[in-house]
């Protein structure tokens, strides 16, 4: 039984830690006006796989448009529309992706969000990207390269990898003891 549990333990330690990360979109401020979403994703590589959330109330929605409806601010084509208050995304292919509030007045105001999706990175960490196509580059300090999610960014197979080797750990220390 403790062979058994060893070679698990192994197994898990060689393993690359492979995980999606979920964005809260405009982090505790959620998806509302007045909020620099261009700055928000500034640094931010997005993986395919990865997740974004956003939290809305009253007005606001969500919708998936084209580049050129991005650009113009124009709904009436979406690609997809929610209203649901929580909406997730998930980041299923290589490429950028354009979100507006269709609320008339709020994509204009700046309520509008490109993201640049990669495709996912085999050692799992989060390296800067850069500012998406259609927005002017920032200047400045370069973000540095983290293999934790960064802010904003929660990692759930993270938590549940250190949880489950945590135990694995525990029950090897109890099996050497009998």
């Amino acid at each position: 039984m403790a062979t058994m549990a060893t070679a698990l333990l192994i197994l898990l330690l060689v393993a690359p830690a492979v995980y999606a990360v979920e964005y809260t979109v405009g982090d505790t401020s959620g998806w509302t006006q007045g909020f620099d979403y261009t700055g928000w994703v500034s640094g931010k590589t997005f993986n395919v796989g990865d997740v974004l959330v956003f939290n809305y109330g009253g007005l606001h929605k969500v919708d998936r448009v084209s580049e050129s409806d991005y650009n113009n601010c124009a709904s009436s084509n979406a690609l997809e529309s929610h209203d649901d208050g929580n909406t997730r995304i998930n980041l299923k292919a290589p490429g950028t992706q354009y979100f507006i509030c269709p609320t008339a007045g709020h994509c204009p105001g700046g309520m509008k969000l490109a993201v640049t999706v990669v495709a996912a990175s085999p050692s799992g960490t989060n390296t800067p990207s850069g500012s998406p196509p259609s927005t002017p580059a920032t200047t400045g300090t370069p973000p540095s390269t983290t293999s934790s999610p960064p802010n904003g960014a929660t990692c759930f197979f993270c938590s549940l990898y250190y949880n489950v080797m945590a135990v694995l750990i525990s029950f090897l220390v109890v099996a050497s003891m009998g």
